[in-house]
């Protein structure tokens, strides 16, 4: 049996923007990283929440779902920001780096795309900041065609909050764990 996804955005969800103020929530701590491709000397700074690694780790052990990273920050998410809040390794989908100014070029989500022809029939716990309207309309379409479809969506300047978790651990375990929820024969992930 194939346990339901859950997709996992980084920026706006583990990584809160700073408010107007400049602030981060105070339960972030700072980290200088060095991505993929920058210079050494063209360090970016993050505010993670280590908190975070725990409930994350604590719903990867119930064995609900299978956790794939869905962020522009492709493999760095697995092999930089992981490792910073102690979370197990696991697959990231690799998106195609976007030639865009806007995260919405078509009116939703630019990842859904890519998402929605990887994802096949599979069920998926989505959680990511920047959502429109469209994108919660085909997440109810495919849960009416009978492929369970959860967007959770923190607010960017909070980030993932512990109700997000819980909303997933309750859906997976609605879903029944991926009881007969089969993904197409290849991946990709």
């Amino acid at each position: 049996m194939t346990l339901p996804y859950l997709l996992l955005d980084i920026d706006g969800v583990l990584i809160p923007f700073p408010a107007a103020d400049g602030s981060t929530p105070r339960t972030h701590i700072r980290h200088e990283v060095l991505p993929s491709g920058r210079a050494p000397s063209d360090t970016v700074s993050v505010w993670l929440d280590p908190n975070h690694g725990t409930l994350l780790t604590d719903l990867l052990a119930s064995s609900l779902i299978t956790p794939v990273w869905c962020t522009s920050w492709r493999k760095d998410a697995t092999t930089i920001i992981g490792p910073l809040l102690g979370l197990p390794d696991f697959p990231y989908l690799d998106l195609p780096r976007a030639q865009i100014t806007t995260s919405h070029p078509d009116g939703y989500l630019w990842k859904r795309d890519h998402v929605d022809a990887w994802l096949g029939e599979s069920a998926v716990a989505w959680i990511d900041d920047d959502f429109t309207t469209l994108d919660h309309t085909w997440a109810a379409e495919r849960t009416a065609r009978g492929h369970p479809t959860l967007l959770v969506q923190p607010t960017p300047y909070a980030g993932l909050q512990p109700d997000h978790l819980s909303r997933v651990r309750e859906w997976a375990a609605m879903v029944g764990g991926g009881r007969g929820w089969r993904p197409k024969a290849s991946r990709g992930a």
